[in-house]
């Protein structure tokens, strides 16, 4: 073997890579700290859903901030999150905003949310077995209580589980995540239908037909009722905001902190 053979030997026994092949494991490995902007999210998603933080109203980072014990980078992410949703809406130089309410938007909005739930209620109706039965019927007898108490956001919050109750129980893991990537934009607009005069009974009404039609396993009919019910909500907001709502904003320009009271972090 000559000395250059032996040389280049030598040098093909060196872990040269071994080096960037731990750089990469440890990159692998890392846990990433998003428990601090999912929080913010969180929190800042429930106020908005409730009309805390109104359409249109500025979301100053440094009073956000502070109200939720947290740095402007968490909080940043938390943004984008939520702009993701369609809740927030970021602008170049100038702070984000809660999203408007915008007629067409809702229009089809809730043209899409109409068509997935009524698809659920269908494939529901086939698919429901008896302790799937039970549990809306637990939560019928639940927002009837709230109801009959005037308890509208206990209302509201089990109002939600049903309709995310029937479209798990259509056991269709797409439709699912179709619908709750709409989820968020979908329960703002529900909350501030529910506020209008007369809907909130309707709502119960609609709820007390679309459980029978489901128990009885007429999956056109729970299709053509639950479809219908998220189509009125729709009909209900483009009515209510009035014909300068497109591309208004209810608080145009006032930042609004109440609400916020509890911090992100642990």
């Amino acid at each position: 073997m000559t000395v250059t053979e032996t040389k280049t030997t030598k040098t093909r026994k060196q872990p040269k890579s071994r080096g960037a092949v731990t750089t990469l494991q440890r990159r692998r490995l890392r846990v990433p700290r998003t428990g601090l902007h999912e929080q913010a999210a969180t929190r800042l998603r429930t106020l908005i859903v409730r009309g805390d933080l109104q359409p249109g109203e500025q979301l100053l980072e440094a009073d956000l901030s502070e109200a939720l014990g947290i740095s402007r980078t968490p909080l940043r992410e938390a943004l984008k999150q939520l702009a993701a949703e369609g809740l927030v809406e970021l602008r170049l130089n100038r702070s984000a905003i809660v999203a408007p309410f915008r007629r067409e938007e809702l229009t089809e909005l809730f043209e899409a949310v109409s068509g997935i739930e009524r698809c659920a209620a269908e494939l529901a109706a086939t698919r429901m077995v008896e302790r799937d039965v039970e549990r809306l019927e637990e939560l019928q007898e639940r927002i009837e209580w709230h109801h009959d108490r005037g308890e509208l956001r206990e209302y509201f919050e089990t109002n939600q589980q049903i309709h995310s109750a029937i479209v798990g129980f259509a056991r269709n893991a797409v439709l699912k995540a179709t619908h709750d990537i709409l989820l968020a934009r979908v329960e703002r607009a529900r909350f501030f239908a529910l506020s209008v005069h007369g809907r909130w009974d309707e709502s119960v009404r609609d709820h007390q037909e679309i459980l029978a039609a489901l128990r009885d396993g007429d999956a056109e009919r729970a299709g053509r009722l639950l479809g219908h019910h998220v189509r009125r909500t729709g009909e209900i907001m483009a009515t209510t905001l009035g014909s300068d709502a497109d591309d208004a904003s209810t608080a145009s320009a006032q930042p609004n902190m109440r609400g916020i009271t509890r911090k992100a972090g642990p």
